[in-house]
């Protein structure tokens, strides 16, 4: 933060169940006092199977149990900034009990912006009710977007009386850059696991029936459970490819995001560019100069 003065800063995400509001709130806090007010708070809620079986934790029903979490953790940075006693009384979390020398000092940054994922309609209507911003999940296409996403945002927000303004749509994108198939070749063989891996799952599969994939989710769960990745990559052809990831030159890259993106997207993350530029450091500038692009048509 003190290196790079006008970077901003998120979680992209914090899984959220395992841990108590009160800690989250408590991190946020403090991250927002170091950034000086450029940190935002992105929470998930994960899947159910990692919940319980890896942090051993509570998994009920997860867009209540979320709606229920940002009020907490809203509860204690209301509390934080003197603004009352700590008073959250949900159907997950109750929180009651603060006291003066465990309440974090003031600073200049309190307002803390609370970001989620979502994708199926129940959690993106709790992000459209009480959430700044929504996560996107790297494995989206635009008629996703534009035919759930966006919907359900809008009748959360509407809920609350809000506009779908107001939130902003945080966005990964499996991009694919390179001035030739052999440039492309590793960020597309990235992309074409990640698209057989999630797709494998009933949480994000029903994007392939919408494209007019059907059936394509037992296809890939069949390869997954055999341990197939080289026929579960084969499945993905270019033209399904392109629903979800982005390949393009290095030249044309940033006019390619903006084609897609602009009017829908607050903010851009290229989902493998840390490993595109480990692999070439060089790279590192021709990102800088699509982020610098894609930001100026905004």
């Amino acid at each position: 933060a003190m290196a790079a003065p006008t970077l901003q800063f998120s979680t992209g995400i914090a899984v959220a169940f395992p841990r108590s509001p009160m800690m989250s709130a408590q991190i946020a806090w403090e991250l927002a006092h170091n950034t000086e007010g450029r940190f935002r708070l992105g929470l998930g809620s994960q899947v159910k199977a990692h919940v319980v079986r890896r942090y051993s934790s509570q998994f009920d029903r997860p867009a209540p149990q979320m709606k229920d979490y940002i009020k907490a953790v809203r509860a204690c940075l209301k509390a934080f900034r003197r603004e009352g006693p700590l008073e959250h009384v949900g159907p997950y979390y109750n929180l009651s009990l603060l006291p003066d020398q465990w309440t974090p000092p003031g600073h200049d940054y309190e307002d803390v912006k609370i970001d989620i994922s979502a994708v199926g309609p129940y959690m993106t209507k709790v992000a459209g009710e009480l959430a700044d911003g929504i996560h996107v999940h790297p494995m989206h296409s635009m008629h996703y977007i534009e035919n759930r996403l966006l919907p359900n945002l809008a009748e959360g927000a509407a809920k609350a009386g809000r506009d779908t303004s107001e939130i902003d749509l945080i966005v990964p994108v499996m991009a694919i850059p390179g001035d030739s198939t052999e440039e492309q070749a590793n960020a597309t063989l990235k992309a074409k696991t990640q698209i057989g891996f999630y797709g494998a799952t009933p949480n994000y599969a029903f994007q392939f029936d919408d494209l007019g994939y059907g059936g394509m989710r037992d296809k890939l769960r069949e390869l997954l459970r055999r341990g197939d990745t080289e026929a579960l990559v084969a499945l993905i052809d270019d033209e399904l490819l392109y629903q979800f990831a982005l390949p393009a030159r290095w030249d044309d890259m940033a006019d390619k995001l903006i084609e897609r993106y602009n009017g829908t997207a607050a903010r851009l993350a290229m989902y493998h560019a840390e490993e595109n530029i480990r692999d070439n450091p060089d790279n590192l500038g021709k990102w800088s100069e699509i982020s610098r692009a894609v930001r100026a048509a905004k």
